[in-house]
């Protein structure tokens, strides 16, 4: 990052200032109930004149670039000042099938999609994935994506779910990668130490995804017993077992209990709290909000100006210290696709052929 963080915005490099909350896309993507058109480009306009301007989406999130795309269309005309500027942050992900014969080609294909979706010349920041570091390619990969960066398609670069050594690797080749989207929550603490280190000491700031883990942090879940299979969407799906590594329904309820008590003394939501705990890392530029709608907005601003005491930090992490996991590199349980967090991730969305 090229400037210590504001209140409410950052600048990730010159002249690349994004707002401290971003609103994530992925609920917007199937699996969390029915998207309504007109009602989630209202929700967009809702976050965007509360200041929240910057969105994150992919280009495996079904529908979500075309909605962002009709938004843009109707949000800019009607708001041309500074203060009114988006930044969309969408990402690169080849299919997991498609890496060993990845293309120049198709690079600039997939590239250009977006483009298209979005309605924009150039992708404000492209965050990169890799699935597999087995499989050849990912240098190459980056180096054309910088190439297209050069050509003016995208303006700044990115990763997401990197380990260190591999987003050292690309840094050490010159790759201007200016942030990294990661997983990083009270509950899953992957991140700090020697990824944060790397990402601080080089200038990249991390954006981190899962701070209310997909609605886990929630009065909802305070005192109710462990939740079975099926459960009610995809977000709940992914984050139970995070939950399951941190030590199990138990720990999580001593941890809601400790963030009431916590909110209770601010006069906030408990996931205000664990939002504004992540915002509050070294090393983090800004905590991605996966939102469906507007409904939950103002206890989300609230954690821009909350301030969370010495005590508050020790409470939280007593709780944090007795946690047996996740334990590892950033992303590594996930790579595991034969495992427990590996097995629900859907690999070959991008539909590349």
């Amino acid at each position: 990052m090229s400037d210590q963080p504001s209140a409410t915005h950052v600048d990730l490099a010159p002249g690349y200032r994004i707002s401290r909350l971003i609103k994530g896309g992925w609920q917007l993507a199937g699996g969390h109930g029915r998207v309504e058109h007109e009602r989630a480009i209202a929700d967009m306009t809702a976050f965007a004149e509360a200041g929240i301007t910057t969105f994150d989406c992919a280009d495996i999130y079904s529908g979500v670039e075309e909605l962002i795309g009709e938004f843009l269309r109707r949000w800019r005309p009607a708001h041309a000042h500074p203060a009114g500027h988006v930044r969309v942050h969408t990402k690169f992900v080849p299919d997991l099938d498609a890496l060993g014969s990845l293309t120049a080609h198709d690079i600039r294909r997939i590239i250009d999609r977006s483009r298209e979706r979005l309605g924009l010349r150039a992708l404000d920041l492209v965050q990169f994935h890799w699935w597999d570091y087995d499989i050849h390619g990912l240098k190459d990969t980056a180096h054309y994506l910088d190439a297209l960066r050069q050509e003016g398609r995208i303006r700044q670069l990115g990763v997401t779910n990197f380990d260190t050594a591999r987003l050292a690797t690309l840094l050490d080749a010159g790759i201007p990668i200016i942030a990294h989207q990661l997983q990083y929550s009270l509950l899953d603490r992957r991140a700090a130490g020697t990824m944060a280190s790397l990402c601080m000491d080089r200038g990249v700031g991390i954006l981190a995804y899962g701070s209310l883990a997909g609605g886990f942090f929630s009065e909802r879940w305070l005192g109710v017993p462990e939740p079975t299979t099926p459960l009610e969407n995809r977000s709940l799906v992914k984050y139970k077992p995070i939950i399951d590594e941190f030590g199990g329904w138990a720990l999580f309820q001593e941890l809601l209990r400790v963030l009431q008590r916590i909110a209770g003394r601010h006069d906030v939501r408990i996931g205000t709290v664990a939002i504004r705990w992540v915002l509050d890392q070294p090393g983090v530029a800004a905590a991605i909000v996966g939102a469906r709608d507007a409904g939950h907005l103002p206890h989300t601003l609230a954690a821009l100006h909350l301030h969370l005491t010495e005590e508050d930090h020790a409470e939280l992490a007593a709780v944090v210290a007795r946690a047996t996991g996740p334990s590892g590199e950033v992303y590594a349980l996930e790579r595991d696709r034969h495992g427990t967090h590996g097995r629900i991730m859907r690999y070959n969305l991008n539909a590349m052929r």
